[in-house]
């Protein structure tokens, strides 16, 4: 039995929370005594979580600077601040680099690496009036992929975009440092996790002929579930991980050992 309490008097914001590996964040830090913001370009699934949660919603479009700016002004209202930002909204639109056009290239960077950098860049300013209010530290979490270290050669925009989150974080994570605030930043990289998102990768194939095909590449022989990389999130943005910045966890079955 885990432990309770492990991120009790935190307050916390994740992006696509409704639904997914987000949804599965932000209810396992609800479980273990963070108050959460549930946010999502899909405002009616944000708060479906949220309510089963008990946390809070609103609708955010990661790629709109204003939405992320209403998104810091509403993590104070109904948080009292800011202790964790999980950067989680994300797409994969499979494509060599012949397949994919412009417009899907810059849409998958806008929400993948857009989306973080605008999440970082706006709410570290509250998180660091929290940490200094409170006197304990904050944490970045962002959800790239073991496709930042592994690449393929039909997930041209999709391994970008992750491959830049990776380094991103680090240098968010540098910077906090230098600048002494008490937040550190972190990066988690899954391979195939069973959610909606693996569904776009089969060009309609069925869902259980997908995931047996998809565990038969991985060392332990099957896909993650979003647990697997809940529980690691866990760790990441509480105390336990106080001296962990700038590091980067990888939920790959073994995958990117090979």
């Amino acid at each position: 039995m885990a432990e309770q309490g492990r991120l009790a008097g935190k307050t916390a914001l994740v992006t696509g929370a409704g639904s997914g590996i987000g949804r599965a964040i932000a209810s396992r830090f609800a479980a273990q005594g963070a108050t959460i913001l549930f946010t999502d370009i899909d405002g009616d699934r944000a708060a479906q979580a949220a309510s089963a949660a008990g946390g809070h919603a609103m609708r955010l479009d990661v790629t709109d600077e204003a939405g992320w700016a209403a998104a810091a002004e509403q993590a104070e209202a109904v948080l009292g601040g800011l202790h964790i930002l999980v950067n989680n909204a994300g797409i994969c639109e499979p494509g060599s680099v012949e397949d994919t056009d412009l417009a899907s290239w810059r849409k998958t960077h806008a929400i993948n690496l857009d989306g973080v950098f605008l999440g970082c860049r706006t709410l570290l300013p509250l998180m660091t009036r929290t940490t200094e209010r409170d006197g304990h530290g904050g944490a970045i979490l962002n959800i790239s992929s073991v496709s930042a270290m592994v690449a393929a050669g039909n997930f041209a925009s999709y391994n970008s975009s992750k491959a830049a989150v990776r380094h991103l974080s680090k240098s968010v994570a540098l910077h906090c440092a230098r600048k002494g605030y008490a937040v550190r930043c972190n990066s988690i990289h899954p391979t195939f996790i069973d959610t909606p998102l693996i569904d776009g990768l089969g060009a309609g194939a069925d869902h259980g002929a997908m995931i047996a095909k998809l565990a038969r590449q991985v060392p332990m022989g099957r896909v993650g579930d979003t647990d697997d990389v809940a529980w690691a999130a866990v760790y990441l943005c509480s105390d336990e991980a106080k001296f962990v910045t700038g590091a980067e966890l990888v939920i790959d079955g073994g995958l990117s050992a090979q």
